[in-house]
């Protein structure tokens, strides 16, 4: 082997990871229902593409549901939004969260779960247990009111 063979081999990309949480323990909002939740979501959510397209957030939480942040996930068209569950781990992980609310706007103002959302749940529920990051609950916005799967009883086991 060359030596410019050799030197490519080592040549590899550094992955870093960085956490930084400005908001001291005592600080934080601790969530213990669904309102609390949706009241966090509505003030974070730019007022003006609620009803116009719709976007994919989540709420990472410790173990004791104290909200360590909110991320955006990802923003999509008039009636549909990719939220890519890699993503979400990866943001939940680097978070240190320990559990997550997943919760994205209809901008039709329709609340209704569609199978899509019931399907993106369960299935996010389920890589969740492999990671030992709970998926507590799944909310569905809009400007006036919210459904919450955990309250209705549309939270997969």
């Amino acid at each position: 082997m060359d030596q410019h063979t050799l030197q490519s081999l080592f040549r590899v990309n550094e992955v870093e990871i960085i956490y930084r949480n400005k908001i001291p323990y005592q600080d934080r909002i601790q969530i213990k229902k669904s309102a609390t939740a949706y009241e966090i979501l509505l003030h974070a959510w730019d007022e003006n593409r609620m009803e116009l397209i719709e976007q994919f957030k989540i709420l990472l939480l410790d173990q004791k549901n104290n909200c360590l942040g909110i991320s955006d996930i990802s923003t999509g068209g008039m009636n549909a939004c990719l939220a890519d569950p890699k993503v979400i781990f990866a943001t939940a992980l680097k978070g240190k969260a320990t559990s997550i609310i997943l919760a994205h706007n209809h901008p039709s103002g329709n609340l209704q779960p569609s199978d899509s959302d019931k399907a993106l749940t369960r299935k996010l529920k389920e890589g969740g247990k492999l990671l030992d990051i709970a998926v507590l609950d799944h909310l569905i916005i809009t400007p006036q009111n919210y459904i919450s799967f955990a309250d209705e009883g549309l939270m997969p086991g």
